[in-house]
């Protein structure tokens, strides 16, 4: 196996394709063996010098070429030459030609997932970012769009459904027992956005209308037998649709809209225009089998492929440097729609968790990279936090600094200036300074630095004069290749607290929240406010309006007081979670042997103040998870904040014994429903059973909450609660899940999850051994590997190497298999040199054992940039 680390591909040295690729013919004879893939292209010149068409895994059968006017001829062998990563034309035509090509592949033999491949015995595609390459001989890059006719032939008994994208056109039978079925997509796309599925399916249908009355058939193809289980995805597709006609002037632009579920995928979902294909834990749902958070995950997730329509297909990158244009400005929007369907709120104290525990670590690490890189080794590893959920942060920032109506105006303009062009975030923002009349320069500073910026605050009250100072500065850690940062604009959305429920007026500002916006190294706000008033409390980055952290010296008691004072519902949680990190981590040291009682009781507080909002309440119990911990406190220790969180997650429960034993009492709320109002009941009672999983005199009440879990969520709740002790009780309830579960590949990967999660290595070994584990199926790799390393960490980094010992093996042989799934098991290493030196010295030789063991050239991308990088730039 190859173990060199790839070449990197530069933002400075894009050039334009020098051939336009007006039209695209395909038409495929489906075998699982050998499919046969005849490509037509209709193709125009746009400079001079060979022609370079990308190509992997192809057995070219013919190729041919004609001149326009001119009839097809086989090309002659010194014209071309192929090679393992594509085909050149030596000497193409200096005006438009046809050229034709034939080639052979083995969809059951390509265990990457990439390209055509099968899964449970059908045909399915994923072409981005470069699988294209894997089907046909084709210019595998975004900035290339063309219109695609498809036509698909195979056998009918097995494939009675053959979907590709765009509208249907003709179809029928053919000899032998075979048919065909031909589809013609009207807009012009890039190749990564070609989809085919072919096989047996149940099918769900529905229908749409539009805003402006056009007629739109809906489709969910699923397992034999599962069509009933998709009915949430299709009414959270229909909410969709309105929604971005409602908020975006956005309406759907062909007859036709379907879904495929596979169970083998290495994403949650792919956006190709019309055809979207997701993972089918993201499709399929019912309350016996699928948790509260499945719902949600396919709520977001079906929104935001549908988004992808016009952000992302309609107007698509010009090159994988401008992934975060897409992606970025696609999470803002379905985070959006998500918070529109719940709770605002509560929506934005999740979207923070996920930001902090996964981009704010990988900017902390040495696998940090700007939003928008200026480089990269392998585009597959360039889907990650950063680009996504920091990507998304950057457009929320936009609109706060602008406002609503600016933002649609410049989104409007955009829509309507690059439709059907392959663009960069310089056009994106261009879109907004002829909307505003603002230079947005500085601000795309965001995209071209890495790290986290931090902000330091510190507060003079002038009592003779009735005078607050609030000083701002703003440094941002260097990162690899960036030694030197420089300011960015970070609007704070502040305000000033009297400390009794309310704001306070200052002599030149409202009692109300303001925005300001730090654009430089150091500033100050200055407050002046009547004769006589008391010192107010500073509310700063209210609704987390910038993506940013903030050191305020600020002893226990000012946090507890600013915490009460608070009238910004994320800054009420996450003033909450600062003391109980800080908690956390004197538990950790040994500091402190006990948890603080008056935090206790001021979580205890703010719990039972929260009550009536459920959702809200259960996210104040929350205890920050390991990994978050480590950017506090350097060198980190997993074991000891791990038993840290367990022992403030026992004093917390004791807190609340009343209120959780009286809610637990309650019936859940039935019938079932997965809308927000029931999902936020049973995640405080979630909440409140994982809070009992802390305490160990619970093990008879939690047992009875498993056995009598009328839902999927309260049964899973009970089960990991019960995981995490050590008693009879625990293996009875998991011996009972398998049973009850084991024909449920889907809920089998949650009985998976939950055991490595919460267990040892002995667990994972376990695991990894059983009958039903399948390193070809991403979702059951994921669920022992990636949940034992990214959320186990104590385990994981245990100082004697045992963790990483566990899994080895196992990463290796799912990137012999499946490249893009291993590079980003690697990932888990990331954090290694802020470990204690035990667990880090072990990482290392972990690190080194894989490389030498010899990696897919994604993997060696990461595990180099990881054993190689320092954290500290």
């Amino acid at each position: 196996m190859r173990t060199e680390t790839p070449v990197a591909v530069r933002l400075a040295d894009y050039t334009p394709y020098p051939f336009s690729i007006d039209e695209v013919r395909l038409e495929f004879r489906l075998n699982p063996a050998a499919t046969q893939v005849r490509a037509t292209l209709k193709v125009t010149p746009a400079g001079n010098g060979p022609m370079r068409l990308d190509g992997e895994a192809l057995t070219l059968k013919s190729i041919r070429l004609a001149a326009e006017g001119a009839a097809l001829a086989p090309l002659a062998e010194a014209d071309y030459s192929v090679d393992e990563h594509g085909l050149t034309l030596t000497a193409p035509p200096s005006g438009p030609f046809t050229l034709e090509t034939t080639v052979e592949i083995s969809p059951e033999k390509n265990t990457a997932l990439s390209g055509l491949y099968m899964s449970g015995g059908r045909f399915c595609t994923q072409c981005e970012a470069i699988g294209f390459r894997r089907i046909t001989f084709y210019p595998d890059r975004p900035d290339v769009m063309s219109s695609f006719r498809v036509r698909i032939e195979a056998e009918k008994a097995a494939n009675p459904y053959l979907l590709s994208n765009g509208t249907p056109g003709e179809a029928g039978d053919l000899p032998d027992g075979w048919h065909f079925a031909e589809w013609d997509d009207p807009h012009k796309k890039p190749a990564y956005l070609f989809a085919l599925c072919a096989g047996e399916y149940d099918v769900l249908r529905d229908t749409f209308t539009t805003a402006s009355g056009a007629h739109v058939d809906l489709g969910i193809y699923v397992d034999k037998g599962e069509a009933g289980r998709a009915a949430w995805a299709m009414d959270s597709l229909k909410r969709s649709m309105r929604w971005d006609e409602e908020a975006y002037g956005r309406e759907y632009d062909l007859g036709v809209f379907n879904i495929v579920a596979v169970r083998d995928f290495n994403f949650g979902a792919m956006e190709n225009k019309g055809l979207n294909i997701f993972n089918s834990a993201y499709v399929l749902a019912d309350e016996a089998t699928a948790t509260d958070a499945d719902f949600e995950a396919i709520e977001s997730i079906v929104a935001h492929e549908y988004f992808h329509n016009w952000t992302g297909n309609r107007i698509t990158c010009r090159d994988w440097f401008q992934l975060c244009l897409k992606e970025g400005l696609t999470v803002f929007r379905d985070q959006n729609f998500s918070a529109d369907m719940r709770s605002r709120p509560v929506q934005r104290i999740k979207d923070v968790i996920r930001l902090r525990a996964r981009q704010f670590a990988e900017d902390a690490g040495p696998l940090a990279h700007s939003v928008r890189p200026d480089n990269y080794a392998a585009i597959d590893n360039l889907y990650t936090a950063t680009v996504y959920e920091k990507g998304s942060e950057l457009i929320g920032m936009l609109r706060r600094q602008i406002g609503s109506q600016d933002f649609r105006k410049g989104m409007d303009l955009y829509f309507n200036r690059h439709d059907g062009q392959a663009v960069t975030i310089e056009d994106f923002y261009a879109c907004f300074e002829a909307a505003t009349g603002q230079d947005f320069s500085q601000f795309r500073r965001w995209y071209a630095q890495a790290g986290t910026p931090e902000i330091t605050v510190e507060e003079n009250w002038d009592e003779a004069n009735t005078t607050l100072t609030v000083k701002l500065s703003q440094f941002t850690r260097p990162t690899n290749g960036q030694p030197v940062k420089k300011p960015v604009p970070v609007p704070l959305l502040s305000a000033l607290l009297d400390g009794k429920g309310g704001h306070v007026a200052a002599t030149d500002r409202a009692a109300e929240p303001f925005l300001y916006v730090l654009d430089t190294e150091t500033a100050e706000m200055v407050f002046h406010l009547p004769a006589g008033s008391g010192r107010p409390l500073v509310s700063l980055n209210r609704d987390f309006s910038a993506p940013v952290r903030l050191t305020r010296a600020l002893n226990r008691d000012e946090r507890l007081a600013l915490v009460r004072a608070e009238t910004d519902p994320f800054n009420t949680w996450d003033g909450l979670q600062t003391l109980i990190k800080e908690e956390i981590l004197t538990l950790a040291d040994g500091s402190q042997k006990a948890p603080d009682l008056a935090l206790v009781g001021a979580i205890g507080q703010a719990v039972r103040g929260a009550m009536n909002d459920p959702a809200f309440a259960a996210l104040l119990t929350r205890l920050p998870d390991v990994g978050e911990l480590f950017l506090e406190r350097e060198p980190a220790d997993p074991v000891a904040l791990a038993a840290a969180r367990r022992k403030l997650q026992a004093a917390i429960a004791a807190e609340l014994s009343p209120e959780i034993t009286e809610t637990l009492a309650e019936p859940s709320p039935a019938p079932y429903n997965p809308g927000a109002e029931q999902a936020s009941i049973r995640a405080l009672r979630s909440a409140f059973i994982l809070l009992l999983g802390g305490r160990g005199d619970a093990a008879e009440t939690l047992h009875d909450l498993y056995r009598n879990a009328p839902n999927m969520t309260e049964q899973l709740s009970a089960l990991r609660a019960l995981t995490l002790s050590t008693g009879p009780g625990r293996e009875e309830a998991l011996a009972d899940f398998e049973a009850q579960w084991k024909q449920n590949p889907l809920v089998m990967d949650k009985w998976f999850s939950v055991q490595a999660a919460l267990g040892t290595a002995d667990d994972v070994r376990r695991l990894i051994a059983h009958p039903d584990f399948d390193l070809r199926n991403p979702n059951r790799v994921r669920s022992v590997v990636a949940a034992f390393a990214m959320q186990n960490l104590a385990a994981f980094h245990a100082p004697d190497g045992s963790g990483y010992a566990a899994v080895e093996e196992t990463i290796l042989a799912a990137d012999k298999a499946n490249p893009a799934l291993g590079a980003r098991l690697i990932t888990a290493f990331e954090q290694w040199r802020l470990l204690e030196p035990k667990a880090g010295a072990q990482a290392q030789a972990c690190l080194k054992r894989l490389i030498a063991a010899g990696l897919s050239p994604n993997a060696m991308d990461i595990a180099h940039r990881a054993l190689e990088g320092d954290a500290k730039g």
